[in-house]
């Protein structure tokens, strides 16, 4: 026999004693799954109970979604142990706990009978309720800047009142455009000077503005 020949057999060999121990990725155990199944639970309430706070604005149905395809892969295994399907029975009895609070606090805000919700709603109406109707007077925006602060100081509160943002809205910007405007309506109408009126109508803010004569 050649030595090339050799050579071959023995790589063959070598090759063969190689795969022979080599371990491929395991397949998680029942026990791996169900510890797995736990921490999912947990954290899938954890998302939920954001989520009927306020702090997010979706339900968090892609956990729900893999909480239910393991629940169900669990409960159809055949190879499970007695110890195993009472740990899991367990778990599904809490997490079925868990489903029906949910549903139901779905159910309830839908409805419009969310606690958390309805206290909001009744918050807002009551400060919309209280709103006083402010008015202002100005002969010159551009100099008469304590007043347009007292203008915009209302704006904010009727803003917040009705829940809309006032992010990106300073003062400066709000005087220039006050400004602009006044000077708009005294050119077209042949005014003195401008009165401006701050409401809320309907939930709302009501920003109006009108010329008058001295």
């Amino acid at each position: 026999m050649s030595k090339g020949n050799n050579r071959l057999i023995r790589s063959k060999l070598r090759a063969r004693n190689k795969a022979k121990f080599t371990v491929g990725p395991s397949e998680p155990t029942i026990d791996d799954q169900l510890t797995r199944l736990e921490e999912d639970i947990r954290r899938l309430k954890i998302e939920f109970d954001v989520f009927f706070n306020g702090a997010s604005r979706k339900p968090p149905y892609d956990t729900k979604g893999r909480v239910d395809t393991m629940m169900k892969r669990l409960s159809d295994d055949r190879t499970i142990s007695y110890a195993q399907r009472y740990r899991y029975n367990s778990l599904a009895s809490r997490y079925n706990a868990f489903r029906d609070l949910w549903r139901r606090t779905m159910r309830g805000r839908e409805e419009g009978r969310d606690a958390a919700a309805t206290a909001r709603a009744s918050a807002k109406e009551q400060a919309v309720a209280e709103f006083k109707k402010a008015d202002f007077v100005c002969d010159d925006a551009h100099k008469n800047v304590e007043l347009v602060k007292n203008l915009y100081s209302a704006l904010i509160e009727a803003k917040k009142v009705c829940g809309e943002s006032v992010e990106d809205f300073s003062f400066p910007r709000f005087h220039r455009l006050i400004a602009s405007r006044a000077d708009g309506l005294k050119e077209r109408l042949g005014c003195d000077r401008v009165s401006f009126s701050i409401d809320v109508e309907g939930g709302h803010v009501s920003f109006k503005a009108r010329g008058e004569r001295a």
